[in-house]
């Protein structure tokens, strides 16, 4: 399946969780529901992927988790009231870190979530 095809599908998942949730919840309300919504499709998703930083050839384990991880597309959660440069470099930093394709920051706090989507392509890979 292509990653466009997964990306359409993960935000069809996100638009039903916003949908019945409604904004104003915890980021982990809507990381469970959509975890739960996108193993419902089949997908391979996981949460809270740990994130290692290598510096200079040394791991380190500082605690940086992805949110959600699904068929390689990170997908950050966020429940804001704008995403901020901070938020797209975060998401940016996490793919690169992870050689990761694509990700997905995705706003809660939005009142229509089709304006809290935002897509990205790691270029670096």
């Amino acid at each position: 399946m292509s990653y466009d095809k997964i990306t359409e599908n993960i935000i069809g998942a996100a638009i039903e969780v916003h949908k019945t949730l409604g904004p104003g919840l915890l980021e982990s309300a809507y990381q469970e529901c959509l975890f739960y919504e996108l193993s419902k499709l089949g997908y391979s998703v996981k949460k809270e992927v740990v994130l290692p930083v290598i510096y200079k050839g040394i791991k380190i384990d500082h605690g940086y988790r992805i949110d959600l991880l699904v068929e390689n597309i990170v997908v950050e959660l966020k429940t804001v009231e704008r995403f901020t440069d901070v938020h797209t470099a975060q998401i940016l930093t996490y793919m690169k870190l992870g050689n990761y394709p694509f990700g997905l920051l995705l706003n809660f706090n939005s009142k229509l979530l089709k304006n809290g989507i935002k897509r990205l392509i790691n270029t670096l890979e």
